[in-house]
């Protein structure tokens, strides 16, 4: 799929839309460890098949809720990345470098380090929000899980915003890493590698502005959306 800067002709219950689908494309895999675990505990405690299904889709509706939650922000930078590609593209090429660093370094950060820490941990999620009680403590479950996974990920979002957002092979490279932070035994050196990557290519953006299409080019028209 062709990618541009901005909000790809989206209003905002548009592009929160897409971006909340995508996230399930993207997320729930790295996700089915904790979701797995999940539904075990609670056929443990010899819930109904109903209720169980209906337990695991609270989990994951929180989850998503969270990413939908940092769609606001996505669309809010992606607005902003359109305008500046359109008005200012000397200043898009720069803003999108330094996105594309920013998003590298956070990389080996200790808040990136405490994040995938957690994602790596199902059984510490489990143990963590066994102990909610309610109607709704599935969708909080997924709400803690999703908030962490947001902290965990946010700057490879940016750096997706900035490489493409609708760029399929970005999509399924940062997916692909996602998955692999979290669950290869090599996931904090995939993490570390990825960021490394990601300076460099911050680095080249300026002098190839190609590499960031989310900030370089002109802007979808609207969509009626």
């Amino acid at each position: 799929m062709a990618s541009a800067p901005g909000t790809m002709g989206y209003d905002l219950a548009g592009f929160l839309a897409f971006w909340t689908v995508m996230m399930a494309a993207m997320m729930l895999p790295g996700v089915a460890p904790v979701g797995g675990l999940y539904a075990r505990a609670i056929r443990t405690r010899a819930a109904r098949r109903g209720t169980r299904a209906a337990r695991v889709a609270g989990l994951v509706a929180g989850y998503l809720l969270a990413w939908a939650a940092f769609g606001l922000a996505a669309f809010a930078i992606a607005d902003v990345a359109g305008r500046l590609a359109a008005h200012d593209p000397d200043a898009a090429r720069w803003a999108g470098a330094a996105a594309l660093v920013a998003a590298g370094v956070y990389q080996f950060t200790p808040a990136k380090n405490r994040c995938l820490s957690h994602c790596r941990s199902p059984l510490g999620v489990l143990l963590h929000v066994g102990s909610y009680r309610g109607r709704l403590r599935d969708v909080r479950a997924g709400l803690y899980h999703g908030a962490y996974c947001v902290g965990c990920c946010w700057g490879l979002m940016v750096a997706l915003i900035a490489l493409g957002v609708m760029d399929l092979r970005w999509m399924a490279a940062l997916a692909a890493v996602v998955v692999l932070e979290r669950t290869w035994r090599h996931g904090w050196a995939t993490a570390y590698a990825v960021g490394a990557a990601l300076v460099v290519l911050g680095l080249l953006a300026p002098s190839h502005p190609g590499l960031i299409p989310g900030l370089h080019g002109p802007a979808h028209p609207p969509m009626g959306m």
